[in-house]
């Protein structure tokens, strides 16, 4: 296998924490180990500042786990990116020493900017992939919806525009959709902050012009397993799935007022999922309101490529 090169990447976000191994030759990936877990890292972050006992130890022992992972394969390269709630803590230091003491490797905080930059590179690794056939139109809106934070990206082969919205699933739920399921007052508090925060993101990242809106991470493809109406989560489904904004907007609406364990039930949802992509889903449902609104796309397209594949590729 000469010319492949075999590494590892690590995204520790504010839900979920994720592992890829990959061989990559000539900017192409080729999974050997895809995986994710919830961990809940930013519990409670947003109120308190800092990462709790709990989180951290849950959050290291995956990455002892994955460790062992890397080891077993042979990744000849680690890089492992921790992102909204890492950023806005104010003890990261400890979850430094315990990733340097598992994997060799200090983690890296990166800036929103970086994490939209490292998203829309493993989105368009696959979606646009030189002389592929259906391939979607330029210019793209890369969304990269988080725990934490949520990066809106333009470009066309690389970011002409980036901004990172301080709102995400866990981040919201915790602030406002606190009741089961969540009342008219508390939907429209939350509705308000991320229309807030849209209105400074769109200020910034001009989305008019824009002929593919793309989603990525858990709350979307979540959504879209919803309107798909899958029985179990299909990563071969999901990834690629081209949906109309109403389908979109009726499978976030139906998420959002569900109760927890009616999420539960659903058998393509994660269980570390269900309390928080209600709050996911709302701010999917704004985000693709308002691009398609500015743009006049009328579709959306969803990726299980993402930051992770970003990752390896600026290893690799």
């Amino acid at each position: 296998m000469s010319g492949v090169t075999r590494v590892a990447a690590v995204d520790c976000g504010t839900n979920s924490i994720r592992l890829l191994i990959a061989d990559v030759e000539d900017g192409r990936l080729r999974d050997v180990v895809r995986r994710a877990e919830v961990v809940r890292l930013g519990h409670d972050v947003d109120r308190t500042g800092r990462l709790a006992p709990d989180a951290l130890a849950r959050t290291l022992d995956m990455t002892r786990q994955y460790a062992a992972a890397c080891q077993e394969h042979g990744a000849t390269a680690v890089r492992f990116v921790a992102t909204s709630a890492t950023r806005d803590a104010s003890n990261t230091e400890q979850l430094t020493a315990g990733v340097r003491a598992a994997l060799g490797v200090d983690p890296e905080v990166v800036s929103g900017a970086e994490e939209a930059a490292l998203s829309f590179r493993g989105a368009l690794s696959v979606l646009a992939r030189p002389g592929q056939r259906d391939r979607p139109d330029a210019p793209y809106c890369v969304v990269d919806l988080g725990g934490g934070s949520t990066e809106v990206v333009v470009g066309t082969t690389r970011p002409d525009a980036a901004w990172s919205m301080d709102v995400g699933s866990v981040r919201l739920t915790e602030r406002h959709l606190r009741t089961d399921p969540p009342t008219p007052e508390e939907t429209a508090a939350a509705t308000a902050t991320v229309d807030a925060a849209l209105d400074q993101a769109l200020d910034h990242v001009p989305v008019a012009a824009v002929r593919t809106l793309v989603g990525l991470a858990g709350s979307v493809t979540t959504v879209t397993a919803h309107a798909l109406g899958l029985a179990r989560y299909d990563r071969t489904r999901i990834d690629g799935a081209v949906l109309s904004v109403d389908q979109v907007l009726a499978a976030c609406d139906d998420l959002l007022h569900c109760t927890r364990a009616q999420r539960a039930a659903l058998g393509f949802m994660h269980p570390g999922r269900a309390d928080v992509v209600g709050a996911g889903a709302l701010v999917w449902s704004q985000v693709v309101r308002r691009v398609a609104a500015a743009s006049g796309v009328q579709q959306v397209v969803t990726s299980e490529h993402d930051i992770l594949d970003g990752i390896v590729l600026s290893l690799a």
